[in-house]
């Protein structure tokens, strides 16, 4: 359907892209990854010809169409969101708009005259093209699709430039999607969305009659719809059959096998040097050592990728608070005519981790204001529990920042102890690399800005953490660095978030905000997703805690959880048992594989026939076996994450 044909981009001294190559098929599910500043954007951009690569050329069929959501930059105005999205139907709208013309006419025309005949017949034509077009059905597939992506029916008569920035990309998200072009390529396309919505999206994907291509760092999304990955790093591209989950693993064995084979041609290759050395003068060993010395000159090397440095962070451990880390009272808080929040009861207990959801504009960001203390509200109290300190991170601080100061000063001037050994280390987390920890705040980006005030945040030593949407500027990496420092955390949490898989190791309460109510889930958000699906498809379900009672004993919690962590072993101990042997028979078999072809490649071996066909024969073995061995590795893996998967929807 589409195909990249050796593409190669340079910016400056910087190779992007080089001769990367790659195939669309016509109902692909694809994941584009890779750490940011790979090129991932930039790849989106050539395939829909807005950049184009100094080298190589991007081929498609006649009949594909290639629709693109870039991360940002797009505004509509002039219109209403209903005609704006409308215009996704464009050849519908100009038979409407001939269809009404034609109307028109014959009202004006003689029954009787050889025009009113010749535009009846028109008017006849122009509702067929309409039946075809399947145009009567377009009202509801536009409602059907804004109302998945979170606006109102109000919304639809508002004028596109009252919306923000989150809700115009949702606007050209929803036209995209109502195009239907044969190639859709979306760029992070969670990043504006509600827990909701992204649920509907991911849904509405799903079934998507065409090929997607899917760049995102919210990990649970990706592993839901892609069915294969490509993933981008130091310029080149390397594709695995399977989703995000897949290809961590598979990278992994991938990587064993290629540094198993490196030790093994760097043990022959000294083997052949310490030949030609000791030989290089004996005259009777003249050919052989020839023979090795073009060995040697035809040999492909094989290339290890530096090692990442590993970055592990802890957040400075703070002094324990009371039992009652915050409570809420009776608390209600209005903007104007609309009420947020009326009566409103809660308590968060020492050890409460919180995944606060919700939809765009329930008030989620409005409570973890209050919580926060930065935010006035109208009536009731707001009761800090002894011994607490707090610390607070939302978007908005990002512009607090001292324009004047390094990234390094900024962290520097907060941080406390053995910690301030590791800040460019820290920042390295926080995709600060190198020189850009020296950078000027007033150089940085917004997503800079927002990353730098984050890690500010997190060195403060503080017992109740209150983030607002913190994985927004972050590739898989940092959120792993982040996700890691919050298990290890001793305190108290509540974080603003649509990010499954952050949250989900990370939670034990799921805070639902409506337009109408607040609830408590206990849990994790996958297990608050399976609740509510329960309870929308009609099936009886367990009621949900309310906010008002009291919190699950921690002592409990944790004594379930170690229940839930000796059943999985059990169940899951053998076949990673069974999966450690299939991967350690794959690295042999590999390296055996490897001395076979350097030993194939020999000349003097065709001098022995016998020998020869001995090593051809063993050479197919190796073959057949090693493509048996990664049967087996796919079937393993598939069957753990069934297993698991079983595990968790049965506790």
């Amino acid at each position: 359907m589409l195909s990249l044909e050796h593409i190669t981009l340079q910016y400056g001294s910087r190779v992007l892209l080089e001769d990367v190559s790659a195939l669309i098929s016509p109902h692909d599910r694809i994941g584009l990854v890779g750490s940011n500043g790979a090129g991932k954007s930039t790849l989106l951009r050539i395939m829909v010809g807005t950049a184009a690569p100094d080298e190589g050329r991007v081929s498609k069929a006649a009949y594909v169409t290639v629709g693109y959501l870039p991360q940002d930059g797009i505004t509509a105005a002039g219109r209403s969101l209903y005609k704006e999205v409308e215009t996704a139907f464009e050849d519908v709208v100009t038979v409407m708009e001939e269809l009404e013309e034609a109307q028109q006419s014959l009202s004006s025309l003689d029954p009787q005259s050889p025009e009113y005949a010749d535009t009846l017949e028109v008017f006849g034509e122009l509702q067929h093209k309409l039946e075809d077009l399947d145009a009567y059905r377009m009202k509801s597939k536009i409602e059907r699709v804004l109302m998945g992506l979170g606006f109102s029916v109000e919304d639809m008569e508002r004028q596109t430039e009252e919306f923000s920035g989150g809700w115009q990309m949702r606007i050209a998200l929803a036209k995209l999607l109502l195009m239907e072009p044969s190639l859709l390529l979306l760029d992070e396309p969670t990043n504006h969305l509600d827990i909701d919505s992204l649920q509907w999206l991911e849904e509405y994907l799903r079934n998507y009659n065409g090929a997607i291509i899917l760049v995102s760092h919210d990990r649970a999304f990706l592993d839901s719809l892609s069915t294969k990955t490509i993933a981008l790093s130091m310029g080149g591209m390397e594709e695995y059959a399977g989703n995000y989950s897949f290809y961590e693993k598979e990278k992994e064995v991938r990587k064993a096998l290629i540094q198993n084979a490196y030790k093994n041609q760097q043990d022959r290759i000294k083997q052949t040097q310490e030949f030609i050395e000791r030989f290089r003068y004996k005259a009777t060993k003249a050919r052989q050592v020839q023979s090795r010395v073009k060995q040697l000159e035809k040999m492909d090397l094989i290339e290890i990728d530096s090692e990442e440095e590993q970055i592990h962070f802890r957040f400075p451990q703070p002094q324990p608070s009371g039992r009652v880390v915050m409570e809420l009272k009776n608390l209600s808080k209005s903007y104007g005519s609309k009420k947020v929040f009326k009566g409103l009861e809660y308590k968060i207990e020492r050890g409460d981790r919180i995944a606060i959801v919700g939809p765009n504009g329930a008030g989620k960001s409005t409570l973890s204001r209050i919580l926060a203390g930065v935010e006035p509200f109208d009536a009731g109290d707001r009761v800090v529990g002894y011994n607490v300190v707090l610390s607070y991170f939302a978007q908005h601080q990002a512009e607090e920042l001292d324009l004047s100061m390094e990234a390094l000063e900024i962290v520097n001037e907060v941080a406390t102890g053995e910690i301030r050994k590791k800040l460019r280390s820290i920042l390295g987390s926080f995709l600060f690399h190198g020189d850009d920890v020296f950078k000027k705040v007033s150089v940085l980006s917004g997503g800079e800005k927002s990353r730098l005030a984050l890690a500010k945040m997190l060195l403060q030593p503080a017992n109740f953490l209150i983030m607002d949407e913190p994985t927004n500027h972050l590739d898989m990496k940092s959120k792993v660095v982040l996700q890691e420092a919050l298990k290890q955390y001793e305190g108290t949490y509540a974080i603003v978030s649509h990010d499954r898989h952050f949250l989900d190791p990370i939670v034990n309460k799921v805070l639902e905000v409506t337009l109408t109510d607040v609830k408590t889930y206990l849990g994790t958000v996958s297990e608050y997703l399976a609740k509510k699906k329960e309870e929308r498809s009609g099936r009886p379900a367990a009621p949900a805690k309310s906010a008002r009672e009291p919190a699950v004993n921690e002592k409990d919690r944790r004594r379930v959880e170690a229940v839930r962590r000796q059943q999985r072993s059990q169940h899951i101990k053998p076949l990673k048992k069974e999966l450690e042997g299939v991967e350690r028979e794959i690295g042999g078999l590999e390296a055996h594989k490897l001395e076979l072809e350097m030993t194939l490649a020999d000349p003097d071996l065709y001098k022995k026939p016998d020998e020869a066909k001995k090593a051809s024969s063993d050479h197919k073995e190796v073959l057949t076996r090693l493509e048996q061995l990664y049967g087996e590795w796919s079937k393993l893996t598939d069957r753990i994450q069934m297993v698991e998967k079983e595990l968790n929807a049965s506790q």
